[in-house]
């Protein structure tokens, strides 16, 4: 059976992207591209919705430093609008539901599984209890008045047994927790 990770990145007040702001609001260093180039879940199957399929490929198109490096990864994307051929090399799409498409996923492969931004898709995937990790790159910007893509809208209540964390280039936080989503605070009979 495989793990799925959740992996994305924010500004500190949740947001996946900026207007106006550059890919990873151009604050990338060289310590997290090494992570993205040597990370032991770097191979795991990228699984994505339509919107961050669209965006990572024109990131491909105009060279945004770092994206190079997800050509060679398998990706699913999930998606009701897009239809094959998909100019992304390596990548599968799936039009019927995520939930079950994964479920049968981490049943029937070893393989390791990861999610790339796609805030739905994870809403999704947590609330069916298929989370093993979340991994969070942290940037150190707030984007109160620009953010796009609020992370977190709609989530459930997740509590976070913090696993790993580390500094990247001084400025990054790498945060990388096992969840479990709560059926109400925590401390009530109401916890899952």
């Amino acid at each position: 059976m495989s793990d799925l990770m959740i992996d994305c990145i924010t500004s500190l007040d949740g947001f996946g992207a900026a207007e106006g702001w550059p890919g990873l609001w151009g604050l990338g260093g060289p310590e997290y591209f090494e992570l993205l180039e040597t990370d032991p879940h770097r191979h795991d199957t990228l699984l994505m919705g339509a919107t961050t399929y669209r965006l990572f490929e024109e990131f491909l198109r105009t060279g945004e430093p770092g994206i190079e490096a997800l050509a060679e990864i398998p990706k699913v994307v999930f998606s009701s609008t897009l239809t094959e051929p998909l100019a992304w090399e390596r990548t599968t799409l799936v039009s019927s539901d995520a939930t079950e498409a994964v479920r049968t996923m981490k049943r029937e492969s070893d393989a390791g599984l990861r999610t790339l931004g796609s805030p739905t898709l994870c809403r999704s995937l947590l609330e069916a209890g298929l989370v093993d990790r979340y991994r969070v790159v942290v940037f150190p910007v707030v984007n109160g008045a620009t953010g796009q893509d609020r992370m977190y809208d709609g989530w459930p209540d997740v509590a976070l047994d913090l696993i790993e964390s580390r500094t990247l280039d001084g400025r990054l936080q790498l945060l990388e927790y096992a969840p479990t989503v709560l059926d109400g605070p925590p401390g009530t009979d109401a916890t899952a």
